[in-house]
């Protein structure tokens, strides 16, 4: 299991799963993609990389989601592979997808922002936990 949506009374959340951390924070992105749209249609067409800096492990994953959810507003990209490598003080995420199509994407509900709001990190079982503000 990659991610699973977790109960919360107004807003969205989940806790993605992985072997490793990097794993957990790719899941996590994924997860938040298909809170938005069938993430599971998205087809690897053209590629984004960017870099993320972060002073905890828990701003890292807030700065990384809140990228993608600003890629995913701002040029109207789908992404649904995310393939990152930890480095000193960030990551660098190389993510794969397609341009927004509302007829093949099968829209679910906007994501307004990413939250800090019971956001979590375990290094020891590896997960992450987040919540979005829909």
């Amino acid at each position: 299991m990659r991610y699973e949506n977790l109960e919360h009374t107004a807003d969205v959340m989940i806790r993605a799963y992985g072997s490793t951390l990097e794993e957990c924070f790719q899941n996590a992105a994924y997860g938040m993609m298909d809170q938005i749209l069938d993430a599971s249609k998205v087809e690897a067409k053209v590629e984004e990389t960017f870099a993320i800096e972060g002073g905890s492990r828990e701003e890292l994953l807030y700065n990384f989601l809140s990228e993608v959810l600003f890629i995913f507003d701002a040029k109207q990209l789908a992404l649904g592979t995310f393939r990152i490598a930890f480095k000193a003080g960030g990551l660098e995420c190389r993510a794969s997808g397609e341009r927004f199509d509302p007829e093949k994407h099968s829209p679910k509900q906007e994501i307004k922002a990413v939250t800090y709001h019971m956001l979590q990190v375990n290094e020891r079982e590896p997960s992450v936990t987040v919540l979005f503000d829909v």
